[in-house]
């Protein structure tokens, strides 16, 4: 399990991340590739390493798993889906099914706002509707907690 270091560097290893995964996604690179030249080509202060790290790494190598969760959430396929929104969708994802200790809420409210930060106009709105899909599916338990 990730620690959990404050919020900002949280928030900024998942901006991060996004635009690594929007990378990977569009050259196919080796995540490792990616990962050091990002860090040497970005300021990266005040951002969680750790986190980072771990997203740039981890969300290759579960794609599919990730993948699968999403198509009966889409209206198209995932390659027709925005590469931005695309990598948001698929960070956040990876989030929900790998860390429950992240509340789903925290995973669906930093992709709402990573979508208002680098997705297209309206984009927020199709990462919202699909991730509220995907957190009934993946945290079904806690969301009726919350519900009782």
């Amino acid at each position: 399990m990730i620690a959990h270091p404050e919020k900002g560097g949280r928030n900024k290893a998942r901006q991060a991340a996004v635009q690594a995964i929007y990378q990977w996604q569009m050259t196919e690179q080796p995540p490792d590739q990616i990962e050091s030249h990002f860090i040497s080509d970005h300021e990266l202060s005040g951002v969680d390493l750790d986190y980072f790290h771990h997203l740039v790494r981890e969300v290759p190598l579960h794609w599919h798993q990730i993948d699968d969760h999403l198509a009966p959430h889409l209206d198209r396929t995932i390659d027709e889906v925005d590469p931005v929104e695309r990598a948001i969708l698929r960070i956040s994802t990876f989030e929900f099914e790998f860390h429950p200790e992240i509340p789903y809420k925290v995973v669906l409210n930093e992709a709402v706002e990573l979508a208002k930060v680098f997705g297209a106009e309206h984009g927020h709105k199709f990462v919202n509707a699909v991730l509220d899909k995907v957190a009934a599916k993946l945290r079904s338990h806690e969301i009726s907690r919350r519900a009782s």
